[in-house]
C-alpha cells in the first residue's frame, strides 16, 4: 500500500486504488505492560520491565507463553509491516529483548511480515510450544517451529500452511485437535480490508471463507477444504477467533467473530468419536498460582506420546479460548502419566483412571474429580 498527500490531507491507496490509510500512513503507538497490584489496581511498568516499544510499531496479536521452560512467561507480540517482539522472560519483573536472535521477528527469508493473529501450541508433540502468525492478503502465513526453547525456524512452506494462504487476509488463528487424534490442527480465520476488493479483478474479495488445516502426525498440515462444513467454508468478513468445547461433548467447537454480522458457532459434529481428556485446573492462591491457574501446563502421556497443553489468557486476536485443557488421545483409552505444572510452584503428578472425561483438579486439596 502507497500514501500520498492532498492539499494538507492524508490519502492511501492500494494496487492504486484510493482505500483507508492503515497502518502505513498512520502513527504507531508504544506497548504497555501494567502490573497487578493485587489489590484491585495496576501499575505501570513497561519501561522497568524492558517492553516499551519505543518505535511505535503497529502491534496486533499478543501470547504470553512459557517459550523456554524456565517457568516463567515470556511474552510473543505480533506486529503488522514490521518484525514481531519476542521478549524472554529474565525474571526479576525484567524482560530481554531476544526478538532478532530468536529468529522469530522476521520471515525465513528476513523479510518482515504484516502480521496480525497468534497462536500457540506444541504441533509436533516435541514438548515446545511453536508459533503460527496470521497475515495480510498477497504474502503467506507463517509458522516457527521452536528448535530448542531458544530458537525459531520458518517451516511455513515445508509444513504445508503456507501456500494456501496467500489469497486470504488472516486474523484470529488457533491450535486445537478438532479430530481428537493426538495433533493440534490449526485453524486460520479470514477477510480483507478493503470492500473495494469486490469490485477489481484481484482474484480476492471481502468476505473469505476460514482455512482448517489437518496435522498429519507432525510431519505436515493439509488444509480440508469443503470437509470442514458449511460453518467454516461460507465467506465471511472475520476477525477473531476462539475455540473450546461449548457442549462438554468431548468435541472442540469454533466461535469466529464476524465484522456487520452475527458471530458464527462452529459445532463439531465428529470430534469425539475418537478418545480424548479435558482438564479443568485450579489452582492456589497461598502457592502463587492464580485462582484460574493462568500459566499452568498439563502434559498427558498416552501410547508413547507425551501431549503438552496450558492454561492460557491473553492470546490470540481479540478473543479468548476455553481456559480448560484439552487433549485428543486418538485409539488410546489410557493415560499413563499426568503431570501439572503449576504457575510460579512445583510439578505434580496426578492418577487418571479414566478417559473420555473432563476432570476437575485442586492444587489446594490436591483433589481429582471426574464429571
Amino acid at each position: 500500500m502507497g500514501a500520498a498527500y492532498s492539499a494538507g490531507a492524508a490519502f492511501c491507496t492500494y494496487r492504486a486504488v484510493p482505500v483507508m490509510c492503515g497502518p502505513r500512513g498512520l502513527r504507531g503507538a508504544p506497548d504497555h505492560l501494567f502490573r497487578n497490584n493485587g489489590d484491585g489496581t495496576f501499575t505501570e511498568t513497561t519501561r522497568e520491565a524492558g517492553v516499551s516499544d519505543e518505535k511505535g510499531l503497529y502491534g496486533f496479536g499478543v501470547a504470553w507463553v512459557d517459550l523456554d521452560d524456565d517457568g516463567r512467561l515470556d511474552l510473543v507480540v505480533a506486529n503488522d509491516s514490521g518484525p514481531n517482539y519476542i521478549y524472554r522472560n529474565a525474571g526479576q519483573r525484567h524482560f530481554e529483548n531476544v526478538s532478532y536472535p530468536s529468529g522469530a521477528a522476521l520471515d525465513g527469508s528476513g523479510r518482515e511480515q504484516a502480521h496480525m493473529g497468534v497462536a500457540v501450541g506444541d504441533y509436533d508433540n516435541d514438548g515446545r510450544n511453536d508459533i503460527h502468525i496470521t497475515n495480510f492478503a498477497d504474502d503467506f502465513n507463517v509458522l516457527y517451529h521452536n528448535d530448542n526453547g531458544h530458537t525459531f525456524t520458518d517451516v511455513s512452506f515445508r509444513s504445508g500452511v503456507a501456500q494456501v494462504s496467500i489469497p486470504f487476509l488472516g486474523w484470529g488463528t488457533d491450535f486445537l485437535d478438532y479430530d481428537n487424534d493426538g495433533w493440534l490442527d490449526l485453524l486460520v480465520v479470514n477477510g480483507h480490508v478493503y470492500p473495494a476488493v469486490d469490485s477489481m479483478p484481484w482474484n480476492s474479495s471481502y468476505a473469505q471463507r476460514a482455512l482448517l488445516f489437518r496435522n498429519l502426525e507432525g510431519r505436515r498440515f493439509e488444509e480440508i477444504g469443503a470437509a470442514a462444513g458449511e460453518g467454516l467454508t461460507a465467506a465471511r468478513v472475520s476477525r477473531g477467533s476462539a475455540v473450546g468445547d461449548l457442549d462438554n461433548d468431548g468435541g472442540i467447537d469454533i466461535v469466529i467473530n464476524n465484522i456487520d454480522g452475527a458471530p458464527t458457532i462452529a459445532r463439531n459434529i465428529g470430534g469425539s468419536a475418537s478418545h480424548w481428556l479435558t482438564l479443568r485446573l485450579i489452582g492456589d492462591p497461598r502457592q502463587k498460582c492464580p485462582r484460574d491457574a493462568v500459566g499452568s501446563v498439563a502434559f498427558v502421556t498416552a501410547g508413547g506420546i507425551r501431549r503438552r497443553g496450558e492454561v492460557a489468557s491473553g492470546r490470540g486476536q481479540i478473543s479468548q479460548p476455553d481456559l480448560r485443557v484439552h487433549f485428543g488421545l486418538g485409539r488410546q483409552s489410557v493415560v499413563s502419566r499426568l503431570e501439572v505444572r503449576w504457575a510460579n510452584g512445583p510439578s505434580v503428578e496426578y492418577k487418571i483412571d479414566r478417559v473420555d472425561a473432563i476432570v476437575t483438579i485442586d492444587q489446594a486439596s490436591g483433589s481429582v474429580t471426574f464429571h
